[in-house]
């Protein structure tokens, strides 16, 4: 059943994808954060659709009292899957949050042209040194226009069971912007895993977890925060499995 879900799901999400990438081109003149809405609620709202239907991939939204209220805050998120790439841009209950992601995204015939639009911060990572600037220049930007920042802190998607270090570049980033970090852990790679044509269905978890103020050691959030991800990540895995 899956399999034959899986190459439904893909032959919906690629047609989909260009089709609608041709239908929403008028998208592309409104301002930034109106053009995120516009695109996050159709485009996002089919691929929400076909995930559902079609695949049978649902996600349960767990901590969202954990964000802050009152303040500007980067989201610090585990990366297993493209799911949570597709579905973080995307989300209403977010207020749109703009995403860091590659720059080679950005040169996809058609489809690539609305992550630069719609605001995401597309590094170059050629020259660590220019991709990190350029972080820290998009994140400010964005959190001074009143969205919140989707980070990967390992910077690649990582397979379940698989260790990666967190890279530096988060701790230049909560040094310099100074707003709270939330982390958020997720299990997605579960069901959709690292350049995997074939899917599972079930029920995908992201849980934001209690933010880290801004302040502490760069090096010592560093490590609060890939104990709390990592440690969240495993017990939302294991959970699936049971």
């Amino acid at each position: 059943m899956n399999i034959f879900r899986s190459i439904l799901f893909n032959i919906f999400f690629f047609a989909g994808s260009f089709f609608w990438s041709v239908v929403l081109l008028w998208a592309l003149i409104l301002p930034e954060k109106k053009c995120a809405q516009v695109v996050g609620d159709i485009y996002g709202g089919y691929i929400a659709w076909i995930e559902k239907h079609i695949m049978g991939l649902r996600l349960e939204i767990r901590g969202m009292e954990n964000l802050p209220a009152k303040s500007s805050y980067i989201i610090a998120a585990k990366h297993q899957s493209a799911f949570e790439t597709l579905k973080l841009p995307h989300m209403r209950n977010l207020g749109y949050p703009a995403i860091i992601l590659k720059k080679e995204l950005t040169r996809i015939p058609l489809w690539g042209w609305y992550p630069a639009r719609m605001g995401e911060i597309a590094i170059d990572r050629g020259s660590a040194s220019e991709a990190l600037n350029s972080i820290v220049k998009g994140c400010k930007r964005t959190i001074d226009s009143g969205r919140p920042v989707i980070i990967f802190p390992q910077g690649t998607r990582v397979a379940v069971g698989v260790k990666k270090p967190y890279k530096a570049g988060i701790a230049k980033v909560y040094r310099d912007i100074q707003v709270p970090i939330v982390p958020m852990a997720l299990n997605s790679g579960v069901f959709w895993g690292r350049n995997a044509f074939f899917k599972k269905s079930g029920t995908v978890i992201f849980e934001f977890l209690p933010p880290i103020p801004p302040g502490l050691p760069p090096l010592k959030m560093m490590e609060r925060l890939e104990k709390e991800i990592e440690e969240a990540s495993d017990r939302l895995v294991a959970e699936t499995k049971e």
